[in-house]
């Protein structure tokens, strides 16, 4: 394989071939720098880079001879993820050269086992819903989804092999979807998040965007000090809960028929699946998940409403107004149907492995100024479980289109191992 296609080559593979000396880190990085350079004029996924300083890391890398489980693997990192060496810009004139002190936790410790911080993605403002200029990679015209813009945009094509994003509402499986990667969401908290800039404190979760699940499962490993996540044997059939959830009349033709094509040939496959119905009380989770970004959001950004609003766009000051003005009462009924919601998990599980939903609406739409409804994300982030989008279908306009796999609180390698098996079964889109 010539150097120039190194960064198509999945994470795990270029791990490998780094530790047995058959590639360099050098090279590696240089092919993502090279991909980079003939397409960020387009993509936009960057919101900082600095190619000298990334072939810099990789040839310390190589210089060492003591290589950990990540050594020589380029990651984007969400720029609302602090980075000792790079700035956190937040996507906003506020945090313009905003250099932090030292790595969030998640980035110091892939640091640490010998990735190399290839740059800073864009986000959306504050990992909010006013877009930065990053375009879909499969067609310009039409949106990357947010706020992990870049994350998603960058890893799809083929310019970095994994990045961080972070999910508030729906901001790493609606990237993924749109975008055709793995968006891995996990268990609310489980990636530590000192260091990032918070949004809502009883949302944000550090998520992976990655072109594979083994990918996804290699950084979580690291991550976690973890075994790798077991690997099913061919013989293994799963019990499935089909959802289409609350939100099923936003469902778009191309979602419709994902879901039904999923059902029909993972049948076929020997899958046992069974239709799930929510609670109707769950009906409004996705109102009480607004009302904790919005009042969570104001009092993180309290200071900046108060001193600064001019460097706030109309998008995130109407969040904040909301939130400011939102009486007590009203985020103390969100909270508590949020962890009412979270008790009755194990009854809308029952007896199955996971839980199959829509990923998104549909295909990304088209415009730059509207990154997608996070409908069907957000009700899921709100009660805390592992999530993940895989690239399974193609809509009308040749966009992929994602499938949502749900697993239990805490079961992520359970989810993960499940996910392989879905993908087995029904391919990718590409």
């Amino acid at each position: 394989m010539s150097t120039d296609q190194l960064n198509e080559l999945p994470a795990t593979e270029i791990v490998q071939k780094i530790a047995t000396g058959s590639i360099s880190a050098e090279a590696v990085t240089q092919a993502c720098l090279d991909r980079i350079s003939a397409r960020e004029d387009a993509v936009k996924a960057w919101a900082y880079i600095d190619p000298a300083y990334a072939l810099t890391q990789a040839r310390i890398l190589d210089d060492t001879t003591n290589k950990g489980p990540l050594h020589g693997l380029p990651i984007g990192v969400k720029d609302v993820i602090d980075t000792s060496d790079m700035p956190t810009q937040m996507q906003s004139s506020a945090y313009e050269d905003h250099q932090p002190k030292t790595d969030a936790a998640c980035v110091a410790i892939l640091r640490a086992a010998g990735a190399v911080i290839l740059g800073k993605t864009v986000t959306c403002e504050f990992a909010g819903s006013f877009p930065g200029p990053t375009t879909n990679p499969h067609n310009p015209s039409h949106t990357p989804g947010g706020s992990s813009s870049g994350s998603g945009a960058a890893v799809a094509d083929y310019m970095v092999h994994g990045a961080f994003g972070t999910q508030t509402g729906g901001s790493v499986l609606r990237p993924a979807s749109f975008c055709g990667t793995v968006g891995y969401k996990p268990t609310y908290n489980l990636i530590n998040r000192s260091g990032l800039m918070f949004a809502a404190e009883n949302l944000d979760t550090i998520g992976l965007l990655t072109r594979t699940i083994d990918d996804a499962d290699l950084l979580m490993s690291v991550l976690l000090n973890r075994p790798r996540s077991e690997v099913l044997p061919g013989d293994a059939i799963p019990k499935i809960g089909l959802c289409r959830t609350h939100h099923w009349e936003s469902a778009l033709p191309e979602t419709i028929a994902a879901l039904d094509d999923s059902v029909e040939r993972l049948t076929i496959a020997g899958a046992e699946i069974v239709d799930i119905a929510l609670p109707s009380s769950f009906a409004d989770l996705s109102a009480a998940r607004n009302a904790l970004n919005d009042f969570e959001r104001s009092r993180v950004m309290a200071d900046l409403w108060q001193n600064e609003p001019d460097h706030l766009s109309d998008n995130i000051a109407k969040q904040l107004e909301n939130g400011t003005s939102m009486e007590f009462a009203t985020y103390q009924n969100a909270v508590i149907l949020a962890n009412d919601s979270r008790a009755q998990l194990d009854t809308v599980f029952g007896d199955v492995d996971f839980i199959l939903a829509p990923s998104a609406t549909g295909e990304a739409p088209e415009g730059l100024s509207y990154t997608g409804d996070p409908q069907f994300q957000g009700c899921w982030t709100i009660l805390h479980v592992p999530t993940i989008s895989l690239p399974t279908h193609l809509g009308p306009n040749e966009l992929p289109v994602g499938i949502q796999l749900v697993g239990r609180r805490w079961r992520d390698e359970t989810l993960l191992s499940w996910s392989r098996w879905v993908v087995d079964k029904l391919g990718t889109w590409r």
